[in-house]
């Protein structure tokens, strides 16, 4: 792989991981919520399930998705179904309750799990690895090599646009100190998260 196959996969991939999405969207409220040290270990779920992700795409066991319109579908609206869940739980949730707990230690596990699924549960993410990431490979060369490479690179990039989102999200936390602020950005999560698992119900197989 050569650098000017670098220089144009950098930008282009960056600006993927940092498009707004049901995940960052996650990092940004659990910043607000819990703070920025535990968003950021919250999204090591997210970088497994996206490793997880390169690896069938490396394998090529994608094309199972592409073929397969039961697993498709299946997958697409078990994710929908928990994205609709994580919406309700910030809508219906006790802004007070988090004043009272702020000091208390979060359960990681149980975020970074919440981190996992919506990374997961979305089989569009899986179909963006398999026509992303071979534009960037040398048919000439070593592909399993190459993919190793792109792929630690994109989950690096992974990890940045995870930083920013949850820095957003405690520059928030400021602004919405006040219970009233906290519960509005909450149902304001909630929506966007409502109109992600909308639009993911809608996507349909390349």
């Amino acid at each position: 792989m050569d650098l000017a196959t670098l220089t144009l996969f950098l930008p282009a991939c960056f600006a993927l991981n940092m498009a707004p999405g049901p995940n960052n969207l996650l990092s940004v409220s659990n910043s607000t919520r819990y703070g920025y040290r535990t968003a950021c270990v919250a999204g090591i779920g997210r970088l497994l399930a996206f490793a997880g992700m390169i690896a069938l795409a490396s394998a090529g066991l994608a094309g199972g998705l592409q073929t397969s319109e039961l697993l498709f579908y299946g997958i697409k609206i078990l994710g929908a179904a928990y994205l609709f869940y994580l919406a309700w739980q910030l809508w219906r949730g006790n802004p007070g309750a988090q004043d009272s707990v702020a000091g208390a230690p979060v359960g990681m596990l149980r975020l970074a799990r919440q981190e996992f699924l919506v990374a997961a549960g979305n089989p569009k993410a899986i179909l963006i690895f398999t026509a992303f990431l071979p534009q960037f490979v040398e048919p000439t060369q070593a592909i399993a090599p190459q993919f190793a490479v792109l792929g630690v690179l994109f989950l690096m990039l992974e990890w940045i646009a995870i930083a920013a989102y949850a820095y957003m999200g405690l520059h928030m936390r400021r602004w919405f100190a006040q219970p009233r602020g906290k519960r509005l950005f909450n149902r304001c999560c909630a929506g966007l998260l409502s109109a992600a698992a909308s639009v993911l119900l809608m996507a349909r197989r390349a």
